[in-house]
């Protein structure tokens, strides 16, 4: 592929070297052929006898299309004509474009006679660059499904080819290409391999990444004669030459690196004073409530002490190395907090705001990083709250769980990462560490899923961004990782940025959060749009194995009020879940029970108040060990509305329906997840029994939601995360 690479950049170069910013269509078609893929035969001509000339060659009809570079859009100009019968309609042609208003104008080079293409299947294949994870390539039908309906798919490069055909798997006219209504499947064959031309490891979008900033292929058509690119657009970058290769770094092992912020030794804590009003000095109170047991340094140009501990005028003065340090002063005097700090001082989180988020901060955050490298500490920040590990007992909001969970969280936001911990701790989630990163001028997020990763204490990672910094790096780490965890993302400003004055149909076909969607769709990632579903996908990942071998997806819902049932069972429906009726098998053992009337257990299996009190409870337990050993299905899924146990005599089978649980659980460890809503009716006296009941369910390993929507959702993105870790172990 070197020789055909170095033939493609002469073509690019001899285009720049004529002052194009785009390749006309001929070149762009000449590059295609570099890489196998084909298109029809044509010629380039001056004026209509030439034309015609050409024309009497070749086979008819023919197509004429203007050279331009300044007309982008050949056909809002009139400058494509189809069907042409022979010789003289090209000339004809040719003479009757050139009178047209907007070409007559333009500086017109040429015209590029070809063989039109026998009718096949429209597709459209684009690519472009995302200034967060690089290049990308789209993929559609053509015609109305991409003009109008936006049918699109998109991945980030490099693809290979389960991934290509993934692409065409989603679109929604994915039909027309399998075959429908009587009409004869194409050969997606050499459409992937045309996908992969552009977007696989040695394709053209990662090989030309500094050359090439968007590209069209709009439409190719697939025939029973095989594959051909109809049209073909190329816009090069504005930028030319190999890009910088970014300075060499120290390899960093993330355990070690960022073990003095997960563990601390010891803490500097500047910006506390004396007169006890200043954040630092609630730092320190919250550290010495939460337990720390490390040494604690106030550093003040000069106080002796501050919150009954020594102070200290500088990080150099202090008896210790610092692990780490909390900077809560004027942003203007950081830069030279951290250069004093030089061989003292391993990690600063910033809090104090001033730098890059403010336009006129963002000289001065340039500057407090590359002291920083130079003094060798890592910056987390500037402008954010602060790292919350419990390991380490280190907080910044006041009470905090001290247990140290399994779940880690990166978050740009200081605000909604105490959010995260508060309604987490409630729901029943434990953390393995949070970190705010508010700018991420030097810590980047990757890195941090990168020590998260590498953490035994973590099982799964949260992030909150807003700007993921890095981006290609951060997707390489989540698909080269040897051993990644399920990653759950937060994301903030997915509408922030429009492409809608994009040059190309792929460009503009590429919404905002287009990249993000790729990225779940071909890794280990989910994408959440609000807190709750982020807690509630933690919550799940916290307690339930990701079973890659036998992803999710049939259900049995199991719970009291029928209602409700149909309405989960619509839920489970809309998240793409199976709540299917039993097989004969599965039921017969039910079916004799002879459960109390009302009951129905053909899934969802709907039980009565005075049902579940059978047996003191235990009913549950027998009726779980049927399903469990005939239905075998990937998850139960129960749901109690408390309000209906209330004066409902003296058995309340909750507490033992934990056991049942419980029970299950270890009994049949590799059969389904469980999951449980408890449903209340508003009341402070329902909603505290519930809270007990939650932690009773912690302690199992039963995660519990308060409906069966979101129940439902957290159950699907288990399924979504077990399919694409079985996809990646299948590449790997």
């Amino acid at each position: 592929m070197n020789a055909e690479f170095k033939t493609i950049r002469d073509i690019i170069a001899q285009a720049r070297a004529s002052g194009r910013t785009a390749l006309d269509e001929a070149a762009g078609k000449a590059l295609l052929a570099r890489v196998g893929i084909h298109a029809p035969r044509s010629a380039v001509v001056i004026t209509p006898e030439e034309g015609a000339g050409h024309a009497a060659k070749m086979t008819g009809p023919f197509v004429v299309k203007v050279i331009s570079p300044e007309i982008m859009h050949k056909s809002d100009a009139g400058g494509v004509i189809l069907n042409l019968a022979g010789p003289a309609d090209v000339a004809d042609a040719i003479r009757e474009m050139s009178r047209r208003p907007k070409i007559a104008t333009a500086r017109v080079e040429g015209w590029l006679v070809e063989e039109m293409i026998p009718t096949g299947r429209e597709i459209v294949i684009g690519g472009f660059r995302d200034p967060e994870f690089g290049p990308m390539l789209m993929v559609g039908l053509g015609g109305i499904f991409v003009e109008v309906l936006k049918d699109v798919s998109f991945r980030i490069c490099p693809i290979d080819r389960r991934m290509a055909a993934e692409m065409l798997a989603e679109l929604k006219g994915y039909a027309l290409l399998a075959g429908v209504r009587g009409e004869a499947a194409v050969n997606e064959e050499p459409l992937i391999d045309a996908m992969l031309a552009l977007g696989g490891p040695e394709g053209l979008l990662l090989g030309f990444a500094d050359e090439i900033a968007e590209v069209d292929l709009n439409p190719v058509i697939l025939s029973e004669r095989g594959m051909m690119a109809a049209d073909a657009r190329f816009i090069l970058t504005t930028e030319t030459g190999q890009p910088e290769a970014p300075a060499p770094a120290d390899a960093k092992v993330p355990l070690v690196e960022f073990a003095p912020l997960f563990s601390p030794e010891t803490v500097a804590v500047l910006g506390a004073s004396t007169k006890d009003v200043a954040i630092a000095n609630t730092f320190i109170r919250r550290l010495k409530d939460f337990g720390y047991t490390g040494r604690i340094f106030p550093i003040h140009p000069q106080a002796s002490e501050i919150e009954g501990l020594p102070a200290y005028p500088s990080i150099s003065a202090a008896p210790a190395p610092v692990d780490y340090a909390y900077i809560a002063i004027g942003a203007r005097h950081i830069p030279d907090v951290i250069a004093e700090a030089k061989g003292r001082l391993k990690i600063a989180q910033v809090i104090s705001s001033g730098f890059g988020e403010v336009a006129e901060g963002r000289e001065l955050q340039a500057d407090l990083v590359a002291r920083a490298r130079i003094a060798g500490v890592r910056v987390i920040g500037p402008n954010c709250l602060g790292t919350y590990s419990p390991r380490g007992g280190l907080t910044f909001p006041v009470g905090a769980p001290t247990e140290t969970g399994r779940i880690g969280i990166v978050s740009q936001s200081g605000g909604l990462s105490t959010d995260i911990i508060k309604r987490g701790q409630w729901r029943g989630l434990r953390f393995s560490g949070l970190v705010t990163i508010g700018n991420s001028a030097d810590v980047t997020p990757h890195e941090l899923v990168e020590f998260y990763f590498a953490d035994p204490q973590t099982r799964a990672v949260g992030l909150y961004i807003e700007d993921i910094r890095e981006g290609r790096e951060f997707f390489d780490l989540l698909s080269r990782y040897p051993a990644p965890k399920p990653v759950i993302i937060l994301k903030g400003g997915r509408s922030a940025h429009g492409r809608a004055a994009a040059a190309s149909h792929t460009g503009a076909l590429a919404g905002d959060d287009s990249a993000w969607d790729a990225l779940a769709a071909q890794l280990p990632v989910a994408l959440v749009t609000t807190i709750d579903e982020f807690i509630d996908a933690l919550l799940a990942l916290q307690s339930l194995e990701l079973r890659p071998g036998r992803p999710t997806q049939e259900v049995v819902l199991f719970g009291n009020g029928g209602g409700s049932s149909v309405l989960g069972t619509d839920a489970f429906a809309q998240y793409g879940l199976n709540v299917s009726p039993f097989s004969a098998e599965a039921m017969a053992p039910l079916a004799q029970m002879d459960l109390p009337p009302g009951t129905s257990v053909v899934n969802p299996i709907d039980t009565p108040v005075r049902t579940l009190q059978e047996k003191d409870g235990w009913i549950a337990g027998d009726i779980l060990g049927h399903v469990l050993e005939r239905a075998r299905p990937d998850a139960i899924a129960l749901h109690l509305n408390l309000a209906a146990f209330v004066g409902r005599g003296s058995v309340d089978p909750i507490g033992n329906l934990f056991t049942v649980i419980e029970n299950a659980i270890h009994e049949y460890p590799d059969i389904a997840h469980f999951v449980l809503a408890l449903r209340t009716d508003g009341s402070a006296e329902l909603d505290e029994k519930r809270r007990q009941y939650r932690e009773k369910a912690r302690l199992i390993g039963l995660p519990v939601f308060d409906e069966i929507a979101p129940m439902a959702r957290a159950l699907s993105i288990m399924g979504h995360l077990e399919r694409r870790f079985a996809a990646r172990n299948q590449t790997s």
